[in-house]
């Protein structure tokens, strides 16, 4: 299973992420081919080779045109002297141009971009809406970008998803995210590092603080992270295939501003993740909301969820709810867990999940084309039925399922 490493020891923004990308080897010329999908104008993209420490990477730039009184295409900068920011709050919504959170959304869908880089961007970013959201206490999809910030954003998360998807990526994990100190300027006066939204978005994950008087991770970088990292990486053999670095602007005397990416596959036939049990007695509910419990925890995240009977105290029969996620689901599942049961407490279990590496394949059998999830072993490859798939076919054709399941398991005789 090839995965990506997103190593942070200097933070991660998101034009760093897109620099790593190249240098990893990704083209430029296909991200700049993808991008047109998007149907949007008024900006232009350059790469660069730089060093910083004499550590070669890639500097990846988003430059925003707007007309000037002549109606000629300039850089955004020249116009506008003000400092740029990526996120404004919904006081500053009449005055300025810009894009709301649901009008992001809406342009990414009606692209022509594949549905796996649709799907990853929209949960980018829904990860920052969602904590702007909360910081300006506004509806998500009131959220505003501004106009110049806004194009930046989009291409920068849209480009990561499209990197991923160039690269074949699985999985993604990371390090402990650096973050720095201090304050920076905005047009809202100063403001802390890490930035509000940063902060609020790394919230349950692992970080730690530089002496660095800098904003090291941006709320673009930290909700990729927040977003896609399964968590960190440990004790796993690796075999790194691909190598990148990304610069960020600024020049730091303590540390390289950069950020690195490494795409590898793991050794052993099984990947290792952090996840987490939430577990729950409940002895007072109605038993038929049960199913539509488990049913909303699936759908919003959860590895698992399901159902043990025990006896609990003075006797009485009851329900252990148990559900299997990673750490950046638990708020959200918990909200579900406490608005629809008559539980009052939860206990967290952090476990180690070990799982076979498993792809999926589309393969053609007598009933047509299907697809399959394929799980690699010491003993080879195996290919197991997947029920959603198998149910659509039997309704369709009007056969027993258990005839197109067993079409299926034949393929793993030998």
């Amino acid at each position: 299973m090839k995965f990506a490493y997103l190593d942070t020891f200097s933070g991660l923004s998101g034009d760093m992420m897109i620099g790593a990308l190249i240098s990893a080897g990704m083209p430029f010329e296909y991200l700049q081919d993808e991008l047109k999908k998007l149907n949007i104008k008024g900006y232009e993209l350059s790469h660069k080779i730089i060093q910083k420490q004499s550590i070669t990477a890639i500097k990846f730039d988003v430059k925003i045109l707007e007309e000037n009184n002549s109606g000629e295409l300039i850089d955004s900068k020249e116009k506008h002297q003000h400092i740029k920011q990526r996120l404004h709050n919904h006081e500053n919504h009449h005055s300025h141009q810009g894009r709301t959170y649901s009008a992001i959304i809406e342009l990414i869908e009606k692209s022509e971009l594949s549905p796996y880089v649709k799907s990853t961007s929209q949960k980018i970013f829904k990860t920052i809406g969602e904590a702007e959201a909360k910081i300006h206490n506004v509806k998500l999809e009131n959220v505003h970008f501004h106009e110049v910030g806004a194009i930046d954003s989009i291409i920068d998360i849209v480009s990561t998803a499209i990197g991923l998807e160039y690269f074949g990526i699985k999985a993604v994990y990371s390090s402990i995210v650096s973050l720095g100190k201090g304050f920076v300027d905005t047009q809202h006066g100063k403001m802390p590092v890490p930035a509000p939204a940063t902060i609020e978005i790394l919230k349950d994950y692992p970080v730690t603080f530089l002496d660095v008087q800098f904003e090291l991770t941006t709320p673009t970088g930290a909700a990729i992270i927040k977003t896609l990292s399964q968590g960190l990486l440990d004790y796993q053999k690796v075999r790194f295939t691909h190598i990148g670095y990304g610069a960020g602007s600024k020049n730091i005397p303590q540390i390289p501003n950069l950020f690195r990416l490494m795409i590898g596959e793991f050794l052993e036939n099984y990947s290792i993740d952090d996840s987490y049990i939430i577990e729950t007695n409940i002895d007072d509910m109605n038993p038929e909301f049960y199913p539509f419990v488990i049913e909303k925890l699936l759908n919003a995240g959860a590895h698992d969820a399901y159902l043990i009977p025990v006896i609990m105290k003075k006797g009485r029969p009851g329900i252990v709810l148990s559900t299997l996620c990673e750490s950046n689901k638990i708020d959200e599942l918990l909200k579900i867990i406490y608005n629809e049961t008559t539980t009052l407490g939860v206990r967290l279990i952090k476990i180690d999940r070990r799982k076979l590496n498993r792809d999926y394949e589309i393969i053609q059998t007598k009933f047509g084309q299907m697809k399959v999830k394929v799980v690699k072993s010491e003993s080879g490859k195996k290919y197991l039925p997947e029920f959603e798939e198998c149910k659509k076919i039997a309704l369709e054709k009007n056969i027993p399922i258990a005839d197109i399941y067993n079409e299926i398991l034949k393929l793993n005789i030998v």
